[in-house]
């Protein structure tokens, strides 16, 4: 027996958090939607790529997570980004467990999400085995600048790699 793509999204999807767990979603909740960006690729040697991309974020998994999807550029190029983060809240402490995926180039990264005053920051480590910094600043409802950074060490400086500046689309 198969199954169709259109069930699958159907036990997948959700429209939106239970109640009892919508205070504690609100911290990612108001991604939900889909989203135009500008990226920047920060390069070693101090130049720069630009893209054009778009991201889309979902309920899923009966409300109990949000999932999303990195798209640059935006289709219908041929991708050099297409991944997925999922994003569950942990009662036990206080924050997310962060989960991206990107099979296209074979990176993933786990994190530790949380509120840090305005932003919201992600801390982690990735694929390479580096440490990650992905912060959500500038947050507006229908805009944000999200900033990905990484490190080799603790003593290390954060380095900009990524930029992504996002406007809403639709809700």
């Amino acid at each position: 027996m198969t199954m169709t793509i259109s069930s699958f999204l159907t036990a997948l999807g959700s429209e939106g958090p239970p109640a009892d767990r919508a205070k504690d979603m609100a911290l990612y909740g108001w991604l939900i939607g889909n989203w135009e960006m500008d990226s920047v690729h920060h390069l070693d040697d101090g130049t720069i790529q630009k893209w054009d991309g778009e991201c889309h974020f979902g309920w899923v998994l009966e409300g109990r997570a949000i999932q999303d999807i990195w798209i640059r550029p935006k289709r219908p190029a041929p991708s050099t980004m297409y991944g997925t983060t999922l994003r569950i809240f942990d009662p036990e402490i206080d924050g997310w467990h962060i989960i991206w995926n990107d099979p296209l180039n074979q990176d993933h990264s786990r994190q530790i999400g949380r509120a840090e005053g305005k932003d919201i920051v992600q801390l982690g480590n990735d694929s390479r085995g580096l440490k990650t910094r992905w912060r959500f600043t500038e947050i507006t409802a229908n805009s944000f600048h999200w900033i990905g950074e990484e490190r080799s060490s603790e003593s290390d400086p954060w380095k900009i790699t990524y930029e992504h500046l996002a406007r809403r689309t639709k809700p």
